[in-house]
């Protein structure tokens, strides 16, 4: 079945849904990963990003994004003017990538309390975008769907028992990844549930053994 959004696209400001809106996504999924606000923020571009990027302000999209704002907000064009307002600093440079989608951006952002991300994600079409590297680690997801990320030690029982922390509540998990740098290290699981999972389940995650982090990206009503 072809969803209406497949048809009539995301409602944003232009001009593309690819380099303008899906840009902002990139920027406001990198935001919310890092749960809290962005103090500078280096972005590399790839392939059609860098090339006609500036011209469909991909540029002052992720900006917009990493300011907390979607893609229909009118003052994306003015993104640049309100990061400085807030204080946030930003560098562009071209990346350069191997097999990569040709809409790909590379942030490695810093919040005002010193947390720190490193995200690759590309914007697939129509306002879509796949989140793909995070602090190093391969993953797929697409932050579409309640999404747990979960940073943990490399252990044995550490998937089970963070499946157990959100079993028990009657949450139910539709997807599970586990993502790994390297065995014995630290690892990235990414959790997708059909219901939205409250602060206080995260909060039994947090504080299970062996647990560095918990972001969350919760679906859009």
């Amino acid at each position: 079945m072809t969803d209406i959004f497949d048809i009539l696209g995301p409602v944003m400001i232009g001009p593309s849904s690819s380099h303008t809106a899906g840009a902002v996504r990139i920027g406001l999924i990198g935001r919310t990963l890092l749960e809290g606000e962005p103090k500078h923020a280096k972005i590399g571009l790839f392939g059609s990003f860098a090339e006609t990027g500036r011209g469909h302000g991909t540029d002052r999209a992720i900006v917009a994004g990493l300011l907390g704002f979607q893609p229909d907000f009118e003052g994306i064009p003015r993104s640049f003017e309100i990061a400085g307002e807030r204080g946030l600093e930003f560098e562009f440079y071209t990346a350069y990538l191997r097999d990569a989608h040709p809409n790909t951006a590379l942030l490695d952002i810093v919040s005002f309390d010193g947390e720190t991300l490193s995200m690759t994600a590309a914007s697939t079409g129509g306002g879509r975008i796949r989140v793909e590297k995070i602090d190093g680690i391969d993953v797929s997801f697409t932050g579409e769907e309640n999404t747990l990320i979960v940073r943990h030690r490399d252990v044995r029982g550490r998937v089970a028992d963070i499946a157990g922390v959100i079993s028990a509540t009657g949450i139910n998990i539709a997807d599970m990844s586990l993502c790994r740098a390297a065995r014995g290290g630290d690892a990235l699981e990414v959790i997708e549930t059909d219901q939205r999972v409250p602060s206080s389940v995260r909060e039994k995650i947090e504080g299970l053994d062996g647990i560095l982090r918990v972001s969350y990206c919760e679906k859009k009503a």
